[in-house]
């Protein structure tokens, strides 16, 4: 139970107190109002003694009674109706709530921290109110009149005629048979007479003089004049006037006559209505013991939600409680009359009320003794009596029903009842306790059960009170008089009244888990306001164990605020499921939670607490609920019903925030510019960005780095500082930090993922951006004053508001909304505002007519919606570089619904006209581009920047070089080409071209590509085609193939410099052609036009097309070479077919003689070998475009495995470059373009497509491919745990390099004729030729002595000898030919290998270090004849 103001023995003895009678003449009366008080009122704050009194027992020992209070009440002889101090009682506890501003008792169990009211004002009043209020009945005296004071005024005619008939009049009251109520404890009642003598009109001579008569009629000790209004009634204002009559008269007392007249007239026409929920209508509507309701269920009072009735009443109850503190009371008592009152209570006690009492007991301890014949006195004989065995006590179930039995009111029996009440009225516990003991048995032994209930209840608790405790507290003396008053006597206020005092003593003695259990037994549904408030008190006792029991206390608080509910106390109810609320919150019952919530939101609606109400119906909506759609259905439409309700009250307020549906802040994305056109037939718009598109990281940063290249080559090389890349979209995984940037009047889209977690579908109308603006001018040189602008003016930023969004039960559904800014400022998107509504037609609740309520049943066909919004908050990205921010945790800020309007910008379009989305590896394939400016301001700068710029071209610099249009030649070919002449076969047409012409070699990045714009601006409205040039990878598979577009406003602006537009390509490739090419020298040193230097070119083909793609076969139509220092010179080819045709996985090899030609720093030599009828111009778009871009891609790819190596040239420069001498005689810079034909069958039509491939041929002797070959890579690599020296030894010329310094050449005639008869020497005369393949001077030295050392050479071919000088040492400049005369000496025919000599060389500069012997690579044979 909770704490009390009183102790458990300060509450027992004010319980039960000697009564005392009041009967008043009318003129005593009178004078007593001019106070606005009755006699009884007026004595009633000093009714409690302030010192101790002493009286003596039977045994005439002494006996101290400390703290007594009486009671003066005025006669009432008519009992109290039940419904009566039913209405007290309710408005007793209705009055008294918890005070304002009260500092709640914490309390914290195991998880819990709970926030209690320690104390129960309301249980307190209810006790105090039930225990004054209970009527008297004749099986107990404790609440009988012990004596009865008879008032009379001093200014009466004849006051003691007056008191004369008093007297008779009570003793006609007590002794009448016409009068059953009040109850008189014996039959000769105790009268005392007072006069009272109004001073400030009264005489006082007369009333001291009739107060001397009085004393010589009955004695001093009878009497007593009381002096009262000395005050005058016209006083001063401000003169404090003490009032203790205030705190009794609050709690109105059914003993008052005047205030039970009222409550009988009420109680039998209003009752009914003033409480709705209570008892009274449930019997009225047989309900009662009706569980087909469950008991959670919250009532459903008859009417709206709004209790009309119940609030009249309170209002009544308020004002009338308003009305007596308004009262004065005391107007015409001065302080000396306060003490004259309390001296006269005083003088009542001692020398009337306690004499009295004490010669009552004696009296009847005498009786009891002559009667029984017992010993000496009934007090000395108890200890006899409990110190023998104890007699057995029946079972209270084998005991008769005798509840009916009644004593005579002389019977010994009573007698016995009637001494312990009056010893227990002056605190005498102890024989208190032995008469009710005594009473019990003879009770028990008549089967007189209601008279044994009471004498057990009395002995209990005479037992708890005896002082120093001599035996324990009898508890089941208690729980058997409940028993008996409950189920065999059925009188519930007795056994309620035993509850609340038994309660009060187990509690004292920490016996919480008792008490609760008896205040729980006593629970019935006969009355819910007494349910509800012994529910609170055990959940009190609950929490207060030893151990607290925290979800038993919730869960009797959630009954005892259903059983509130029940009797009509909305408030406590409230209070009750708002405390058991803190146990249930957040643990997981969300069904608990629901219907707490759920009936805390009807509780307060109805008491006009409506933010509490809109509070809990919130919880209900946004916790993951459980209920059926049903049910949810019944919550939302509740919650809208009040929320309606709620804004009507604050029409003009902020729009408040939604609960539903739930919106995930961070996956929020903004998308800045128009949506993508869709495709028009042929044209297909740049694919660009859009919100469709899912986000992808690698990607997005590709886009950066093609930006950053493009910005970097306009700002020659640098990255401003200032620069921010493009983001069109931003969401949770961008770039958030910086404020992003939105151009004016074009559109900004906010995606909001929006999820419904009820049920029930929810639909939103209405449904628009709320925004803040704050208008700058940017063009200006400083920004000039700006002005906030937070309402939505459309003339700044034009709203799209969405009309309806339905969103389905349990839904995610993502709502895009557009705001049009119109003005240049910074816009700050704060959230979304829309209504909120359910979808008409929703289901009731189960088993429950919708109209009931909340009028459910309206809104659902009229689709009631409130209007409100929802912030959208977005948390950055948690900070993790520095320490502090690693060890803290701090969050960056995200500022994508914070864009910067800027100046007006061109916005460009781009289509692709006839873009193929496959080809053949290597295929060229001619399209357009149409590039359009949507905008109203021109652009310039064009600029398209590529990973892959070996895929597109748009042709060179001069128009000379581009072909006017596919239609210019046969069979619509992509390429530039000219008939041949059919004499010029197999021989090379030759013609040149810069690559400056094409874009590369130009200081640029390769990869960003100017647009050839007309005039290089695009006017606004503007739009231009031009041609595009494909060229389908070298590999096979689906190629992503990105594009960005760069252009610039011709008016500069200072926060956005430029635009730029994205589209993706997705090529799909198919393979074509394999191809090989190697070079090696001719041995042959000469060449037709006499030049020393000749390479024999052999080029494999394979066609390694699958049949599935339809290519019938692949013509090889012409091989180029693309060099600055070599060119083909010939096809060699045995073969007499002019066409090269391949099949699937045929193969071909063709062989070309080439040449060095004129070196040229600039201008490579094109040199075309023409297999066709018509001669494709190389050196023109697109095959000398696609030619240069390979070349810049390939050379971009060594030159990165070279630039690894750069650190390492410092040491040994010189070394290198003897290195580097001997490496480039073995190097050659030729490349070969193959171009091909494919013919295909495709849906029974022949189609020729058309493309080339590329080898660049850099060493001698080393195979080149058409696209690199994959290295596989060894299963498992051994792991090195060693560092890697940075300074390596640099790397020495391979033996074949060194060979190719020299290159030697032998003339002599094949055959040589020679007499050996007429000469026996043989002289043949022998050309060494000697050419110096580097551009370095070289030691050349020659050794002839050389002799074959194996025996299989000297069988094959004979031995001979050289004559004359046989070593020679030459120098040879660079590229120099030298011509050495030589003579061979034969003895005798046969064939000889003249390759004998040996060669040496080596650099002038250096010693012996690179001197290697240089062979000749084939045999020099000479047959020599005899004639």
């Amino acid at each position: 139970m909770a704490q009390c103001v009183q102790s458990v023995q300060e509450f027992i003895q004010d319980s039960f107190v000697p009564l005392v009678a009041a009967l008043c003449s009318e003129e005593a009366e009178r004078l007593t109002r001019r106070n606005n008080l009755s006699f009884a009122e007026l004595v009633r704050p000093f009714c409690r003694l302030t010192s101790e009194v002493h009286m003596r027992d039977p045994n005439n020992q002494l006996h101290i009674i400390k703290n007594l209070k009486i009671a003066v009440n005025n006669i009432i002889t008519h009992p109290p109706q039940p419904g009566a101090i039913r209405k007290l009682l309710h408005d007793v506890v209705s009055v008294s709530q918890p005070a304002e501003g009260l500092v709640a008792n914490v309390i914290t169990a195991g998880d819990y921290d709970l926030n209690i009211s320690a104390t129960t004002p309301w249980f307190e009043s209810y006790r105090e109110c039930f225990l004054q209020s209970m009527p008297a009945s004749d099986h107990e005296f404790l609440n009988h009149y012990v004596a009865c004071m008879l008032v009379v005024s001093s200014s009466e005619p004849d006051p003691v005629e007056q008191f004369l008939k008093l007297s008779q009049e009570q003793h006609r009251i007590q002794h009448s048979s016409e009068y059953s109520y009040p109850k008189w404890f014996i039959p000769n009642t105790l009268k005392y007479y007072v006069l009272l003598h109004d001073v400030s009109t009264g005489e006082e001579q007369r009333a001291d003089s009739i107060y001397e008569e009085m004393k010589q009629r009955y004695g001093t000790q009878g009497c007593y004049l009381l002096k009262i209004n000395s005050r005058v009634s016209n006083r001063g204002a401000d003169e404090q006037i003490p009032d203790p009559w205030s705190q009794y008269l609050q709690k109105s007392t059914i003993q008052n006559q005047d205030s039970y007249e009222d409550y009988t007239v009420v109680s039998n026409k209003n009752t009914d209505h003033l409480i709705s929920d209570g008892i009274d209508s449930e019997i009225k509507d047989g309900l009662s013991n009706n569980f087909k309701t469950h008991p959670l269920q919250l009532d459903h009072p008859s009417g709206s939600l709004d209790n009309t009735d119940y609030m009249k009443a309170s209002t009544s109850l308020q004002d009338s409680k308003k009305s007596n503190s308004g009262t004065l009371h005391g107007a015409c008592l001065t302080l000396t009359d306060h003490d004259r009152i309390r001296q006269f209570i005083q003088e009542f006690t001692f020398r009337g009320l306690l004499p009295h009492i004490e010669k009552t007991i004696r009296q009847l301890n005498d009786q009891l003794i002559s009667r029984k014949g017992l010993s000496r006195s009934l007090f000395s004989a108890t200890k006899k009596w409990f110190s023998g065995s104890k007699v057995p006590e029946k079972s209270i179930n084998e005991l008769k029903n005798t509840s009916g039995l009644l004593y005579p009111p002389e019977a010994p029996e009573l007698q016995i009842r009637k001494m312990a009440d009056l010893c227990f009225l002056v605190q005498h516990y102890e024989l208190a306790y032995s008469c009710y003991h005594t009473a019990k048995k003879d009770f028990l032994n008549d089967q007189a059960m209601l008279y044994a209930a009471g004498a057990l209840e009395m002995a209990a608790v005479s037992a708890f009170l005896q002082p120093g405790a001599p035996r324990p507290y009898p508890a089941h003396y208690m729980e058997t008089a409940i028993q008996t008053y409950r189920d065999i006597c059925k009188n519930m206020v007795l056994a309620e009244r035993c509850v609340l005092l038994s309660a009060e003593i187990l509690k004292s003695q920490s016996k919480y888990s008792e008490a609760a259990a008896l205040l729980i037994r006593l629970t019935s549904e006969d009355s819910d306001l007494r349910s509800a408030l012994l529910l609170e008190q055990a959940a009190h006792c609950f929490i207060n164990m030893k151990s607290p029991m925290v979800r038993k206390f919730a869960f009797h608080m959630i009954l005892a605020g259903h059983r509130f509910s029940k009797a009509g106390q909305k408030k406590h109810a409230l209070r009750c499921y708002c405390q058991a609320m803190q146990v249930y919150k957040g643990k997981g019952w969300s069904l608990a939670e629901d219907h707490i919530n759920f009936t805390i939101g009807r509780q307060s609606f109805t008491l006009r607490q409506m933010d509490n109400a809109v509070s809990a119906f919130r919880h209900i909506l946004i916790n993951d609920s459980k209920q059926p759609p049903a049910q949810q259905g019944a919550f939302l439409r509740e919650y809208l019903y009040v929320y309606k309700n709620a804004t009507q009250l604050s029409p003009d307020g902020p729009l408040p925030q939604l609960p539903l549906p739930y919106i995930n802040s961070s996956a929020t994305r903004v998308f800045f510019g128009h949506d993508r056109r869709p495709a028009e037939g042929e044209k297909q718009a740049a694919t660009h960005v859009s919100l469709d598109q899912e986000y992808d990281s690698e990607s997005s940063q590709q886009w950066k780095e093609l930006e950053e290249q493009v910005v970097s080559v306009i700002n020659k090389g640098t990255i401003p500082s200032n620069f921010q890349p493009t983001q069109f979209c931003l969401n949770r995984y961008s770039d958030n930090s910086k404020f992003p940037l939105a151009v004016i009047e074009e559109p900004i889209t906010v995606e909001v993922s929006f999820r419904n977690p009820l049920k029930v579908p929810l639909l939103l109308t209405d449904l628009s951006l709320l925004w803040k603006f704050q208008p700058k001018d940017f063009s200006a040189k400083h920004d000039g004053e700006t002005k906030e602008q937070s309402t939505c003016d459309e003339d700044m930023v034009g709203t799209e508001a969405i009309a309806e969004f339905l969103i389905n039960s349990e839904e995610t559904k993502v709502a895009r909304l557009k705001l049009f800014p119109h003005q240049t400022g910074e816009l700050h998107i704060l959230g979304v505002v829309y209504n909120l509504g359910s979808v008409q037609g929703a289901v009731p609740l189960d088993g429950i007519d919708p109209s009931i309520g909340l009028q459910t049943g309206k809104f659902v066909s009229n689709g009631l919606s409130v209007r409100g919004r929802q912030d959208l908050e977005i948390q950055g990205p948690r900070l993790n570089n520095t320490k502090e921010e690693k060890t803290s945790i701090k969050y960056g800020p995200d500022r994508r619904l914070d864009p910067i309007i800027t100046e007006e910008m061109p916005l460009l379009e781009v289509f692709f006209i006839n873009f193929p989305t496959g080809l053949l590896c290597g295929e060229i394939r001619k399209a357009y581009v149409e590039f359009v400016n949507v905008s109203k301001c021109p652009l310039t700068a064009l600029k398209v920047v590529s990973k892959h710029p070996e895929f597109f071209t748009f042709g060179g610099n001069t128009a000379v070089l581009t072909p006017l249009s596919p239609s210019a030649s046969e069979n619509c070919s992509a390429y530039k080409t000219v008939v041949t002449d059919p004499t010029s076969v197999r021989t090379a047409l030759l013609s040149s071209a810069s690559s400056a012409d094409f874009g590369v070699g130009t200081g640029g990045s390769p990869e960003v590509i100017q647009v050839p714009l007309p005039d290089a601006v695009l006017l606004p409205g503007a739009s231009v085609q031009l041609p595009m040039w494909l060229r389908g990878p070298d590999e096979e598979g689906v190629h992503e193939i990105n594009f960005l577009f760069y252009y610039e406003s011709v008016k500069k602006h200072s926060k956005m410099c430029h635009r730029v537009l994205r589209h993706t390509a997705v090529i799909c490739t198919s393979r074509s052609l394999h191809i090989r090419a190697t070079v090696c020298r001719s041995n042959a040193l000469g060449d037709e036009e006499g030049r020393g230097d000749n390479m024999l070119l052999f080029v494999d083909v394979e066609n390694i097309n699958t049949s599935e793609t339809g290519v019938k076969e692949f013509h090889i139509v012409q091989v180029s070479s693309n060099s600055k220092h070599w060119k083909l010179q010939k096809s060699v080819n045995i073969s007499g077919d002019k066409d090269t045709k391949l099949a699937s996985r045929e193969r071909a090899k063709l062989c070309f003689k080439a040449v060095r030609c004129k070196n040229s720093e600039e201008n490579y030599t094109f040199a075309d070998i023409v297999f066709g009828n018509e001669q494709i111009i190389s050196s023109a778009s697109p095959c000398a475009d696609f030619f240069f871009q390979s070349l810049s891609s390939e050379f971009k790819r060594t030159h990165v495995q070279s630039h690894t190596h750069a650190s390492q040239r410092t040491v040994k420069q010189s070394f290198d470059e003897t290195v580097r001498l001997i490496q480039r005689c073995s190097e050659v810079d030729l490349n070969i373009v193959v171009l091909w034909k494919a013919y295909v069958v495709e849906d029974s039509k022949q189609l020729i497509l058309e493309g080339q491939h590329h080898v660049a041929l850099n060493t001698i002797g080393k195979e080149a491919f058409s696209f690199p070959q994959k290295q596989e890579l060894p299963e498992t690599v051994l792991l090195k745990f060693f560092r890697t020296e940075n300074t390596p030894v640099p790397a020495r010329p391979t033996p074949e390099q060194l060979s190719s310094l020299i290159k030697t050449s032998l003339h002599y005639p094949e055959s040589f004729n020679h007499s050996f008869h007429q000469k026996s020497l043989c002289l043949v005369p022998v050309t060494l030729l000697l050419s110096n393949c580097s551009q370095a001077v070289v030691d050349v030295m020659i050794d002839l002595r050389h002799k074959p050392t194996s025996s299989e050479a000297l069988e094959i071919h004979g031995s001979f000898t050289w004559l004359g000088q046989t070593q020679y040492k030459l120098q040879l400049k660079g590229q120099e030919v030298y011509s050495l005369q030589l003579k061979a000496c034969f003895v005798h025919t046969g064939v000889y290998n003249l390759g004998t000599p040996r060669v040496f060389a080596k650099l002038v500069d250096q010693v012996t270090l690179f001197e290697t012997s240089q062979q000749n690579s084939m045999p020099a044979l000479i047959i020599i004849n005899n004639i």
